[in-house]
């Protein structure tokens, strides 16, 4: 038996319950993202409640595990890079604009 195999012993409404919650956040934080104008954030949280839809489709049998999770995988990794890449760009830009101030 493979570690954390006791997870097997949970209902499947367990899991939805939990994705449905992550979803339910990333959506809310995106929708806040975009109200403030945040695109990169705003995106990158769509694509993280996208990556929970996709873990969604598995755990009502639409798909298969190693798919779900491969394309939620992806959803999730640019996602983290956009927030990344957003981060570095703030940093990198505001002693730009710092300097052209009078």
């Amino acid at each position: 038996m493979p570690y954390g195999d006791w997870i097997n012993e949970f209902p499947t409404g367990f899991f939805l319950v939990v994705h449905v919650a992550a979803f339910a956040l990333g959506a809310g934080f995106a929708w806040a993202a975009f109200k403030k104008e945040l695109t990169p954030l705003a995106s990158a949280f769509s694509l993280f409640a996208a990556a929970e839809i996709v873990y969604m489709t598995y755990h009502l049998d639409w798909t298969v595990f190693l798919f779900a999770h491969t394309i939620a995988e992806v959803l999730d990794l640019v996602a983290f890079v956009i927030v990344f890449a957003a981060a570095v760009l703030s940093v990198v830009r505001r002693p730009a604009l710092e300097a052209t101030r009078p």
